[in-house]
C-alpha cells in the first residue's frame, strides 16, 4: 500500500520560502541644510570663495579744542572652498537580472539608494563642522563665554546647566536670542528623559515653525525644549572624541550642539556646486547595466560666535 507522506517524499515539499518583497533597513533623518547658509547662487564657478569682513569703530575721548583721533575698523577675510566631490555607483549583470526573481525591485532601490548615500555623507560632512571649526581641548572663549566644555551631568552627561551654559554663551557674544536650537546625540535625550529633577522643565512641543523637508533631507526630529532650546536629535553628530577642556577630561563624547537659527545668523555656509546627478550606461562589453550618483559641495563654520559645543559621554546610557 503506498500513499504520499512526508516520511518518503521530501522532493515535492520547500523547504525554504522566498517573499517576492525586500525587507529594507530603517533610515535616519536628516536635517543639517536647514541650518546652513547657501550660496550657490553666488558662487557659479570656480572653488573658492572670499568673504570680507569688518569689526567694530571705536570712541575716543575729545577734549575742546584738541584734533579728533581718527581710527580704522579692523579688516578681514572668510574663505570658504568647496572640497567635497563624493560618488555612489553599483551595476548588475545581464544573468542576475534573468535570474533573480527581485531584479525588477533590486534595480528599482538603486538611485533612491545611491541619493541617500549622498545625502547622509553630506549631512555627515556639514556637521561636522561646527566641532571641527573650534580648537580642540580649549574652551574657545569669546567675550567670557565658553563656547566648548564638557558636560556636567553625572558621568560627562548633559545636565539643565548645560543649557544654560550654553545660552550664556550666545548671549555674550551678541547672537540672536531667537529660534535657539540644540541638536543632541540620542544619548543626550536618554539622560534628559531619565532625569526625574529636570522634567517638569521639558516642554513638549516646538517653540517655533514647523518642520519643513529640504531638497536632501528628509526632516527632523524634535525631542523636548529646555531653557528656550529646540532640542533634535541626530544620528550624524561627531563622535568617538577624546579630550580634556578647561581641566575635564571626556572619553567616547559627541559634540552636541547649540546655535540660534535666526534666519540672518545661522552658523553654517555651504554651496552645493552639483546636487546629487544620475547618470546610467550600458556596458556592452561586460554584460551589464551601470547606475552612478555624484555630487559635489563644501561646508564650513561661518559663524564660530553662533555656535557652542557640548562633548557629552556616550557611553553612560547602559553603565
Amino acid at each position: 500500500m503506498s500513499g504520499f507522506s512526508t516520511d518518503t517524499i521530501d522532493n515535492l515539499i520547500r523547504t525554504d520560502i522566498w517573499t517576492p518583497d525586500l525587507k529594507e533597513i530603517f533610515e535616519f533623518e536628516l536635517m543639517g541644510l536647514k541650518y546652513v547658509k547657501l550660496i550657490t547662487d553666488r558662487f557659479p564657478d570656480g572653488d573658492r570663495y572670499n568673504i570680507p569682513s569688518i569689526g567694530q569703530m571705536e570712541t575716543q575721548d575729545y577734549a575742546e579744542g584738541q584734533p579728533i583721533k581718527y581710527t580704522a575698523m579692523d579688516t578681514g577675510n572668510y574663505q570658504f572652498t568647496i572640497n567635497k566631490y563624493k560618488s555612489s555607483g553599483t551595476f548588475i549583470s545581464d544573468k542576475m537580472k534573468q535570474d533573480s526573481m527581485w531584479s525588477p525591485e533590486l534595480v528599482g532601490s538603486f538611485v533612491p539608494k545611491m541619493n541617500r548615500a549622498l545625502a547622509v555623507a553630506m549631512e555627515t560632512d556639514l556637521l561636522s563642522k561646527g566641532n571641527a571649526g573650534q580648537t580642540a581641548s580649549d574652551p574657545n572663549t569669546i567675550n567670557d563665554g565658553r563656547h566648548r566644555f564638557v558636560g556636567g551631568g553625572s558621568g560627562n552627561t548633559i545636565s539643565v546647566n548645560d543649557f544654560a551654559k550654553a545660552k550664556f554663551a550666545l548671549e555674550k557674544a551678541a547672537v540672536p536670542m531667537t529660534n535657539l536650537i540644540a541638536i543632541v546625540d540620542p544619548s543626550v535625550v536618554f539622560t534628559l528623559a531619565t532625569q526625574t529633577n529636570i522634567v517638569n522643565l521639558l516642554t513638549p512641543n516646538p517653540q517655533w515653525g514647523r518642520i519643513v523637508s529640504e531638497n536632501y533631507s528628509t526632516g527632523m526630529r524634535f525631542s523636548v525644549n529646555v531653557f528656550g532650546f529646540d532640542v533634535y536629535t541626530s544620528a550624524y553628530l561627531p563622535k568617538g572624541i577624546s579630550e580634556t577642556v578647561s581641566s575635564v577630561a571626556v572619553t567616547n563624547g559627541v559634540a552636541n550642539y547649540f546655535f540660534s537659527a535666526a534666519p540672518d545668523a545661522v552658523p553654517l555656509i555651504g554651496a552645493i556646486r552639483q546636487p546629487p546627478r544620475v547618470e546610467q550606461e550600458r556596458n556592452k562589453d561586460l554584460q551589464r547595466d551601470e547606475f552612478v550618483v555624484t555630487a559635489r559641495w563644501g561646508f564650513d563654520l561661518y559663524r564660530e560666535e553662533n555656535m557652542v559645543v557640548c562633548l557629552t559621554d556616550t557611553s553612560t546610557v547602559y553603565s
